[in-house]
């Protein structure tokens, strides 16, 4: 055998503009013109220029012919690349009530300071806990979501009491994480959350103006009670353990300078540009909030464009999508973004606690609970990590979130860093099983992937030095949402 011989591996290329991409099985990735690119395609390897050759074998689109430990190597690149997914649920969402003095037209919530009805069971609360530590996972993270959990903080401590409690037997590395408006917080509070750790996260939509019209309270100071919040919480537990995202609505798109210059102003280190979730009363006011995918487009590239430019200014401002994106690009380890992993992290990587007493794969499958469609229940609070994961529903989501069995995804450049995801599909089409091109999540993340992808070849390296920067895995596998 000719130990210079060469012999193709898997791989991909796709058209990016006037640029050619090719990523191999590994998820490592080439730029070539497009003479190159059909020289690959054709097997024509020696045809290459020697450096692009060496690339190529480097990257895993090529190997020698000659035996060698290449074939561990290969191996083992990808199964880091799906570390988070055999590792247990890490993300443990507790949601103890629908409470919120909100009254957000995007949001599933009840819009009640009073009502009881959407609260926690303290017995299915305590059975929560104790389900938390039927996860292999070693790190885990327990957020608590709403509603706005503030307003059961009664709830909230009895929980994280119960957890730490049993964690002393446990030895686990646990995060707490609560997502609220702030609007209740307390010194009290705060000298609990302080002892416990407690990390913060809340949400800023933008300048005042935008954020009480998207976040409305009977008064219209919204905005000026979560920034109070957010430097009471700074004073009390440290500007590290507090965290803002936000939600992009029709009236958001005119202006989106100004809302990265808001986080600026605020102080913050990062910014989520999210689009809005077609969930709760977001779908059901579409015609008000809604907006045609395109337009995000060019609102998140105006967006980025600004956090670039506070960056260039020695102003430190990650976006945290971009994160998301570049790190599947760039990292040979996956950060664990459950709405991009294959088979789904939903029920897999994260579970959600709900005040109804059912278990649900994701905080957005709980949400389309809020309209009706509760398809997605895995089920009651106190069933075993094994019976939720032998449950028709848990299956039915990894069944239909296999990037080798769906036609739109077997042959797609970015079946390494992409994936379905069925409850985006559920929401959108009542089905999990729909072709993956046809959902918006898939739409967005081809423009998104080819939008970064794009800006990689074509980076200075100063720009190129952030954006590795930016690839080091976020906090957690899921980010944190409040009230939608």
């Amino acid at each position: 055998m000719d130990e210079y011989a060469v012999k193709m591996l898997p791989f991909q290329l796709r058209a990016i503009q006037k640029d050619w991409l090719a990523v191999s099985s590994t998820g490592d990735h080439v730029f070539l013109s497009e003479d190159q690119a059909k020289s690959l395609a054709q097997g024509h390897v020696s045809e290459l220029p020697l450096l692009l050759q060496a690339d190529l074998k480097a990257g895993f689109f090529t190997t020698s012919c000659a035996p060698s430990g290449s074939s561990r190597l290969l191996a083992s690149r990808k199964a880091a690349r799906r570390e988070t997914l055999s590792s247990g649920p890490s993300l443990h969402i507790f949601v103890p009530t629908l409470q919120c003095a909100h009254s957000c037209q995007y949001c599933q919530v009840s819009r009640s300071l009073t009502d009881t009805k959407h609260t926690i069971s303290h017995s299915a609360l305590l059975a929560a806990c104790d389900g938390v530590f039927e996860s292999e996972a070693q790190a885990l993270t327990i957020e608590f979501q709403g509603g706005d959990p503030l307003l059961r903080f009664d709830l909230v401590k009895s929980a994280i009491t119960h957890i730490q409690e049993r964690n002393r037997a446990e030895k686990r590395h646990i995060r707490f994480v609560i997502a609220s408006t702030l609007h209740q917080l307390n010194s009290e509070m705060c000298d609990f959350l302080a002892q416990h750790g407690v990390y913060l996260s809340t949400s800023i939509d933008g300048p005042a103006h935008l954020h009480n019209r998207n976040r409305p309270i009977p008064g219209r100071n919204s905005y000026e009670r979560t920034v109070a919040g957010i430097e009471l919480a700074r004073n009390r537990l440290g500007r590290e353990f507090v965290s803002a995202l936000m939600t992009t609505t029709k009236a958001s798109l005119a202006d989106p300078e100004a809302i990265v210059d808001e986080y600026v102003k605020l102080g913050f280190g990062e910014i989520f540009i999210r689009p809005l979730s077609s969930y709760g009363f977001a779908k059901r006011n579409q015609s008000l909030l809604g907006y045609r995918p395109e337009q995000f487009y060019g609102f998140y590239a105006r967006a980025l464009n600004r956090v670039l430019h506070w960056n260039a200014q020695g102003v430190e401002l990650r976006e945290v999508y971009a994160s998301i994106i570049l790190n599947k690009i760039l990292s040979p380890f996956d950060a664990g973004y459950v709405d991009l992993q294959s088979p789904t992290g939903a029920g897999q990587s994260v579970l959600v606690y709900n005040y109804d007493g059912y278990v649900y794969p994701s905080d957005e499958a709980r949400m389309l609970a809020e309209t009706g469609d509760v398809s997605l229940r895995l089920g009651p609070i106190g069933s075993s990590l094994a019976t939720l994961r032998q449950s028709p529903v848990h299956q039915q989501l990894i069944a239909s979130s296999l990037v080798d069995e769906m036609d739109d995804c077997r042959n797609c450049a970015y079946q390494n860093f992409c994936a379905p995801n069925p409850v985006d599909a559920q929401a959108q089409f009542e089905s999990m099983d729909i072709p993956a091109l046809r959902t918006e999540h898939c739409q967005r993340h081809l423009w998104l992937f080819d939008y970064f992808f794009s800006a990689l070849k074509h980076a200075e390296p100063d720009r190129l030095d952030l954006f590795h920067a930016w690839a080091r895995p976020v906090a957690d596998s899921e980010i944190m949402q409040c009230g939608e």
